[in-house]
């Protein structure tokens, strides 16, 4: 008996690389949270006399070419990362939920209305659409983020739906059918707690990809402006600085690289453990 326990134990322990996943997002997380308080300098100072340097004491990730602090701007980047791609994964679980459990619970002709958006939403080229509405529209952070939200539910009001079919045949629904539990109270308090798991794993995922669809659209020009402080649009900037002052450029890709590889590796994980459960 303890030697079951003991191994089960060591299942649920996270290994060394769901560690340094966590740790990277809590880091970013943090930087986000405290904005320019940990920065060493004002992200925003220009200092033209200065000019491009590279690392030096002074400045440990040199400056750019108007002689901006690349650290500070990287921490200062690390909010405009994390808010936009989480307003993406609000926005769309929000659709998804709202209108995945109510067509697959309820089927017929809503079910199969929806599926049809569904479906034509796939069809179409997500990052391609959002360059050519922002383009036409105008560009800008947040128009990018409402572009993405429109763009990402599908995948999520499909994940929902197909889970919401699993649990409509399941004892507990006809249970609360039988009791006479109104089909809202239905859907919202006995379905969604259920498939709250797959929402939350496949979250992460979106966050990641909607992490990296912003980052392409800033770096194009059509997401952040040239003054805010945006991995993205920084990398796009400072690729010209590649001689001077390498670090400009590769510490921003860096750190997209790190938190889109990390929330992705957490999604995985989020999703084998709900396989895992489901299947014992």
């Amino acid at each position: 008996m303890s030697a079951a326990a003991g191994s089960r134990g060591a299942r649920r322990r996270p290994s060394p690389l769901m560690l340094g996943c966590l740790l990277v997002v809590a880091a970013i997380a943090a930087c986000a949270a405290t904005g320019t308080l940990l920065a060493p300098q004002d992200p925003g100072e220009q200092t033209l006399l200065t000019g491009v340097q590279p690392p030096s004491g002074a400045h440990l990730f040199g400056t750019d070419d108007a002689g901006r602090d690349i650290l500070s701007r990287v921490i200062a980047g690390a909010r405009a990362a994390l808010v936009g791609p989480l307003l993406v994964v609000a926005g769309a679980a929000l659709i998804g939920i709202l209108m995945g459990i109510a067509a697959g619970y309820r089927g017929g002709w809503l079910d199969a209305l929806v599926m049809r958006c569904v479906d034509m939403m796939y069809a179409l080229p997500s990052l391609l659409v959002a360059i050519a509405l922002i383009g036409v529209l105008g560009g800008g952070y947040y128009a990018a983020v409402g572009l993405l939200v429109v763009l990402t539910a599908p995948v999520d009001v499909r994940i929902i739906r197909g889970a919401t079919l699993e649990q409509r045949a399941l004892p507990y629904v006809e249970a609360a059918r039988t009791v006479g539990l109104s089909q809202r109270t239905i859907m919202f308090r006995h379905i969604l707690p259920n498939v709250a798991p797959l929402i939350v794993a496949n979250s992460f995922l979106n966050f990641a990809y909607s992490l990296v669809t912003l980052s392409a659209l800033s770096f194009v020009g059509l997401g952040a402006g040239p003054a805010e402080a945006d991995w993205g649009r920084m990398l796009s900037d400072n690729l010209q600085l590649i001689d001077a002052n390498p670090v400009a450029a590769l510490a921003p890709g860096a750190m997209l690289v790190l938190l889109a590889t990390s929330m992705n590796l957490l999604g995985d994980r989020c999703y084998e453990r709900i396989f895992d459960r489901g299947r014992r």
